[in-house]
């Protein structure tokens, strides 16, 4: 049985976040963005074409992180409710990252020839990423007191932006400097920077499985029960019935988190394509991201401890509005890794914040890993909608500035619904209950 405030099992259960967030850092975010521009961009055209067909450079990649977050958002109440029922939540876990860390491994293969199996492994490192999420998050209730909660969901980011930002200098030096590496001046070294995370994904995953605690029940898997997870899905739809807390909480976050998360696989894109940046100052962009964003976690959780989470969530996303104001008019680099500071802030404390917030709004369960399915599934239909109207709306109008426009039209109404929330006598209570 797991043992809550346990200081070892907690560490080791951060320490997912430290092997995972590579991923989101260097393949989402840094390098592999630049180098997927920089090989699907010839002779001025972002035109290139995936089996044949032509599309938008950067619409194709959006349309390629929508399809994995769909995979992702069907068949996660599958897996969770078998996990949840066999008590193998940790064997789905080590699925999902060994599928995301080979597939950054396949990277290493991706140039201007070979753009389908860059997609390809791109799509499956996003799905093996997320899906190996839904089951790290549901232990979060399982291993940490409600008043731990949000210094361990921060303390799990803070591990993440840490080892992240570690890997992505290595990287960055062979990058920059590959004749110190004894690495020709091509684009071998970013190709051994995808290698690196796959590597450094699975290895440091090890430390979370070797000292997690295995679940306590172990039930056998049966056909009856091979859609119990959607079953699960149902049953929790329907609690939220009784939940209105819980209920409306979960609709203001289907739009927020649309645009926060939209926006961070996608900014070095717009750094790329709309400002004409150079490598360097994206890369040196998302350091100070991430860098900003370990203060950032931190510091909306203590935030969260003074004034209610729900208070604290619409100061994020007025923050994040003001930001999205800015970035349509910005015209130089400069203004861009100014932006970026104000990113860093909020970026981890929302996304701390969220979760932490979701896990104490649940009722009283042993099901944590069906709630969690339901929040991730919300999650990743917001990101589905969100990733292709964001290459959508680039083709209609011809520039991302159009897409940038349109999701800070999507925040304000993420944080009307917030607001909305507060004002609701019957939830008003939450940003008591909460604080503690």
């Amino acid at each position: 049985m797991l043992t809550k405030s346990n200081k070892k099992t907690i560490n080791a259960w951060a320490m997912y976040d430290w092997a995972n967030s590579v991923y989101s850092l260097t393949i989402t975010s840094a390098v592999f963005p630049v180098y997927y521009t920089a090989v699907t961009s010839s002779n001025g055209s972002d035109k290139v074409k995936f089996f044949g067909i032509e599309f938008v450079n950067t619409a194709l990649y959006s349309y390629a992180i929508s399809f994995a977050f769909l995979v992702v958002a069907i068949i996660s109440p599958l897996l969770s409710g078998i996990a949840d029922y066999s008590g193998k939540k940790m064997a789905f876990m080590k699925f999902f990252c060994y599928m995301g860390s080979l597939a950054c491994i396949g990277l290493f293969f991706f140039n201007k020839n070979t753009v389908e199996l860059g997609i390809i492994c791109s799509a499956l490192a996003c799905i093996g990423y997320t899906g190996s999420l839904v089951f790290y998050n549901a232990y979060l209730p399982e291993i940490a007191q409600p008043n731990e909660q949000d210094s361990v969901s921060a303390k799990g980011y803070a591990y993440g932006y840490i080892g992240s930002v570690i890997l992505l200098l290595i990287n960055l030096l062979m990058i920059q400097f590959p004749q110190v590496f004894h690495l020709p001046n091509t684009d071998l070294p970013a190709r051994i920077s995808f290698l690196a995370v796959g590597l450094w994904w699975a290895g440091f995953a090890q430390i979370t499985f070797a000292r997690l605690p295995k679940a306590s029940k172990e039930n056998k898997l049966n056909a009856r029960i091979l859609f119990n997870g959607y079953k699960e899905l149902q049953k929790v739809w329907n609690e939220l019935k009784g939940l209105p807390r819980l209920q409306r909480f979960l609709l203001a976050f289907f739009f927020y988190n649309m645009c926060v998360q939209t926006i961070m696989y996608v900014a070095t894109l717009f750094g790329t394509k709309e400002l004409k940046m150079q490598d360097t100052q994206l890369i040196m962009t998302i350091f100070i991201i991430q860098l900003v964003a370990i203060v950032g976690a931190y510091l909306f959780a203590k935030l969260s401890a003074l004034i209610g989470n729900i208070q604290t969530l619409i100061i994020a996303v007025l923050v994040w509005i003001g930001i999205g104001s800015a970035a349509y008019f910005i015209q130089t680099a400069g203004q861009f890794i100014l932006l970026a500071f104000f990113v860093g802030m909020v970026m981890g404390g929302i996304q701390a914040l969220s979760r932490s917030t979701y896990s104490k709004l649940l009722p009283e369960t042993v099901d944590t890993t069906s709630y969690f399915s339901f929040y991730d599934v919300t999650e990743k239909i917001s990101l589905v909608i969100g990733t292709f109207l964001y290459g959508y709306i680039e083709v209609l109008t011809g520039s991302m500035r159009g897409s940038v426009l349109f999701f800070t039209m999507v925040f304000i109404l993420g944080l009307f619904l917030l607001i909305r929330l507060v004002k609701v006598p019957s939830l008003q209570a939450i940003t008591k209950t909460i604080k503690a």
